[in-house]
C-alpha cells in the first residue's frame, strides 16, 4: 500500500480528521469568496480565539521553551 492510500485510509477511519479537514477547507472557501466579515459572521468569534490560541501556544513553544531548554542543556 503506497503512502497516498495509507493517508486516505486514515482519513476515512478517523471522523475527527474528516471534520477538521472539512471545517478548515470550508473556512478558507468562505474567506476567499466572501471575506473576513462573512467568516466571522458564519464561524463566530470562537474561531478567532482558536486561531489566536493555536499561534500563541505554537510560538511559545518554538521561541521560548525550546531556546530555554537548549540554554539549560536539556536538549
Amino acid at each position: 500500500m503506497n503512502l497516498s492510500n495509507q493517508v486516505a485510509t486514515v482519513f476515512r477511519q478517523n471522523p475527527l480528521l474528516r471534520l477538521y479537514k472539512h471545517y478548515i477547507f470550508d473556512s478558507v472557501i468562505i474567506l476567499k469568496n466572501e471575506g473576513w466579515k462573512a467568516l466571522i459572521r458564519k464561524r463566530g468569534t470562537k474561531f478567532l480565539f482558536i486561531i489566536f490560541g493555536y499561534y500563541l501556544i505554537r510560538d511559545t513553544i518554538l521561541y521560548i521553551i525550546i531556546p530555554l531548554c537548549i540554554a539549560k542543556g536539556l536538549l
